[in-house]
């Protein structure tokens, strides 16, 4: 399935039905007073975050959605039926943003989460409304209000634990496999990972978590560079940053130069990204070579307080220690979540 996380689109909730302009008309009642019925109120345009989707790949080619109008308003005081609402499905993690002034309008995040967004018009007062002493027959009522009108920016931050960085071929995809069921493209050259890919990593009995491989990053990703910043928003929600770096022997630059490049990214990007856990992970332990790569990087981390791990995900070696420090972690930032929640 295609992978689209950005959508504009145009909705319109439905108009509301008119009031009814009606007088009694029945046998031996002569002269009947005004029984002129409501119109029905127009359908809302409501968004509901449903996990069973992933992608806005529907609201790609289908971008006018449209309510049903309420029903006009009868005699003898019947109400108009009001317009069925429009529910569209959107993926859990989707931001709702006005398109002209890019206000954030809601951000579904859970399951079943519901936002307004266009309401529907309020039905027309039939004449009934309108009688008094002064004006027993009015001959009037009201017309139905219109329903709102909007154009919106539907963006789609995937929600994970761990979220994946470092530069095109730094070994993330090989991670994602070995440690989850997810199957990223794999192979030897830069950018095989295209969209964001989600897996489920079971760490302990009855634990687990969502990782997040990022597609690959570049000096100036932030600008729009090679895959740029389309794919960047992504990691906004996670809850902890992996930075993988290669340090093989046939690696490209050096590794500390590397990792100070996706940081810079990061921090330009969005500086709140600075703020979030992050641990720095050498990768292709068994094609390390001499270990200078993996010494200088690992001497680095300990002088500026970053936890490091060096792993192989071919050989399997050092990757239980590092699920056993990401589940520690995935687990404190929940309580600490929590915690905040219930303040």
């Amino acid at each position: 399935m295609q992978f689209i996380d950005w959508v504009k689109v145009h909705v319109r909730a439905g108009d509301g039905g008119r009031g009814c302009v009606s007088f009694r008309r029945e046998k031996y009642i002569p002269k009947g007073g005004p029984d002129g019925g409501d119109g029905g109120r127009g359908g809302h345009v409501i968004l509901r975050a449903t996990r069973d989707i992933n992608t806005l790949l529907d609201m790609k080619y289908r971008q006018h959605y449209r309510a049903e109008k309420g029903g006009h308003g009868k005699g003898k005081e019947m109400h108009g039926r009001n317009g069925r609402d429009l529910i569209i499905p959107v993926p859990v993690g989707t931001v709702v943003k006005d398109a002209l002034s890019g206000e954030v309008l809601e951000d579904l995040v859970s399951e079943g989460h519901e936002f307004i967004a266009a309401r529907g018009g309020r039905g027309g007062l039939g004449n009934a409304h309108f009688k008094s002493a002064t004006r027993q027959a009015p001959r009037f009522a009201q017309p139905g209000e219109s329903g709102e009108e909007k154009t919106l920016i539907l963006e789609l931050k995937l929600l994970a634990d761990v979220g994946l960085i470092g530069l095109p071929n730094a070994g993330k995809s090989t991670l994602v496999s070995t440690i989850s069921s997810a199957r990223p493209k794999i192979a030897d050259y830069p950018f095989t990972t295209l969209v964001p890919v989600l897996g489920v990593v079971k760490y302990s009995d009855f634990k687990s978590f969502v990782i997040a491989d990022i597609p690959g990053l570049i000096e100036g990703a932030h600008k729009g560079t090679g895959l740029g910043f389309q794919f960047l928003r992504h990691v906004e929600r996670t809850s902890i940053l992996l930075h993988l770096v290669d340090i093989s022997e046939v690696s490209q630059g050096d590794p500390v130069e590397n990792l100070k490049k996706i940081n810079k990214e990061l921090r330009l990007y969005s500086p709140e990204l600075t703020h979030k856990p992050q641990a720095i992970v050498g990768t292709k332990l068994d094609i390390k070579g001499d270990g200078r790569r993996l010494d200088r990087l690992a001497l680095y981390c300990k002088d500026r307080d970053y936890t490091f791990f060096a792993i192989s995900a071919i050989t399997g070696e050092g990757v239980n220690e590092l699920l056993t420090y990401l589940g520690r972690k995935v687990e404190e930032y929940s309580e600490t979540a929590g915690h905040k929640d219930r303040e």
